[in-house]
């Protein structure tokens, strides 16, 4: 029986590293001026702890950290944080100034 819950604990570790590496990408692809127009915090503090949180989490995967300590627990609230509040809020001004104006063709911008 313990096996089956180790094995559990690791997926669920798994996982939550690759939510976190997604939270970092994502991040790598929004402009820095997004956030403060957004309301939100700095994109270095936030690329920071997405950084923080993808070494954890690795840590965590790779069963470098006990699976139930608390730093990858925290480091999964961060990015789940980034991907639930920051990346809705930034998303208008993702895309913006990268070619293309306000009249858009069938096949992109004209």
């Amino acid at each position: 029986m313990m096996d089956g819950l180790f094995y559990f604990f690791w997926l669920l570790a798994i996982v939550a590293f690759i939510f976190e590496v997604v939270a970092l990408v994502d991040i790598l692809q929004v402009p820095e001026g997004a956030f403060p127009a957004a309301d939100k915090q700095t994109k270095k503090l936030w690329l920071i702890l997405l950084v923080v949180a993808n070494v954890v989490g690795l840590g965590g995967a790779a069963g470098i950290l006990p699976l139930l300590s608390f730093l990858p627990i925290a480091a999964f609230i961060v990015a789940a944080i980034y991907l639930a509040d920051v990346k809705p809020a930034v998303k208008p001004y993702k895309n913006k100034g990268k070619g293309g104006g306000s009249s858009s063709g069938p096949y992109g911008p004209w």
